[in-house]
């Protein structure tokens, strides 16, 4: 029948590859917070989620006091009913980050189980559009490097056939984002790609102040200019410049996306299957964004992104800052600037898991 017969959560923090700042915050480490679902037929699933430095401990007191005891003897395969199940049983602490990502804990688990019964690979099991996306690299772009590191990177990252480069702003000085940018600009040429993310620094007068004076470099978005709750800022700002805008790693429905959508808001959505409750409410904002013509382009966790971004017809790049290798065996396949989703049946991460109980937290 695939019944649930066990559930366990547990915590594993891995520490940050390499330094990473922008306009708000450092990420200080990874706390990733797994489940692993059992069921009668002998299966086992695991799925995770995530925070950057705070709060794993509390999604897993949720998962533990109050998700995962309500899992047990329900039927794997019905996912959308588990899903709902769950999010009405903890109805008055949604929507939120702490209830989002425990629910998505559970749910990646059970697309796992999902993916290893029917062996076939994620990639194909969401949707199967097509297996490669278009890379591009945040991890030589963070606020701390001097402008000569980000046009070695940016120049790096070119010379590899990679896409483009996400660069971070919010430097208090207005000239020194756009003298950075330049820089950039001038040393890969106009046909690749470059990003900007804010992290939700700004009011909407300087977003607007910043977009006007980045006109002339030619970015493919401006991501997170203000902070997510202010929906009609970013609206005045959308309608202000020629920019894209890119929201969606801070947002925690998919109500809160259409709403974006409907105000034309944003038209580059960068859902987070973690952030969002899982891989089912994250293929609802996928297929709710194909609906206004909008790209799909999903915030961080490369390694479980480039299958659901395969999985779609408006999936269009997939962001590469890799955070995984310490508790993976092997990385993400990439070839000709292009990320390919895992052929393996289920989620198609290659988890290390003795490198994973060594880094557990008690």
């Amino acid at each position: 029948m695939a019944k649930v017969v066990r559930a366990e959560a547990f915590q594993v923090d891995v520490p940050v590859e390499t330094l990473r700042t922008d306009a708000v915050q450092q990420f200080v480490k990874q706390e990733t917070v797994f489940v692993e679902v059992t069921t009668d037929d002998g299966l086992t699933g695991l799925g995770y989620a995530y925070t950057i430095g705070t709060g794993g401990s509390s999604v897993l007191a949720l998962l533990k006091d109050h998700l995962l005891p309500r899992l047990v003897d329900a039927d794997s395969r019905r996912i959308e009913h588990v899903w709902r199940d769950l999010f009405a049983h903890t109805r008055s602490t949604t929507v939120g980050a702490i209830t989002s990502l425990a629910l998505a804990a559970v749910d990646t688990a059970l697309w796992d189980l999902r993916c290893l019964r029917a062996q076939e690979p994620l990639w194909r099991m969401a949707g199967g559009y097509k297996q490669e996306v278009p890379l591009y690299d945040t991890e030589g772009g963070w606020l701390h490097l001097s402008t000569e590191d980000l046009v070695a990177g940016a120049k790096e990252t070119a010379a590899q056939g990679w896409q483009g480069i996400k660069m971070k702003v919010g430097k208090p000085d207005l000239a020194e984002d756009a003298e950075r940018l330049e820089a950039v600009r001038a040393a890969v040429g106009e046909r690749f790609a470059i990003m900007v993310d804010a992290n939700q620094s700004m009011t909407a007068a300087e977003a607007i102040r910043r977009a006007d004076a980045f006109r002339g470099v030619n970015l493919t978005w401006l991501e997170e200019p203000l902070p997510a709750d202010d929906l009609s800022g970013h609206e005045r700002l959308a309608r202000s410049t020629g920019i894209p805008i890119a929201v969606g790693e801070s947002l925690y429905s998919v109500a809160q996306f259409r709403e974006y959508l409907e105000r034309g808001a944003a038209s580059i959505v960068q859902v987070d299957a973690a952030r969002i409750g899982g891989i089912t409410p994250f293929l609802k904002v996928a297929h709710l964004a194909e609906a206004f013509n909008a790209d799909v382009c999903p915030h961080f966790l490369m390694e479980l992104h480039v299958s659901l971004a395969a999985a779609l017809p408006n999936g269009r790049f997939v962001e590469h800052i890799p955070q995984l290798r310490g508790i993976t065996k092997s990385e993400m396949a990439v070839r000709s600037g292009h990320a390919l989703a895992p052929d393996a049946p289920g989620l198609g991460i290659d988890w290390d898991r003795d490198a994973m109980e060594d880094l557990r937290v008690a």
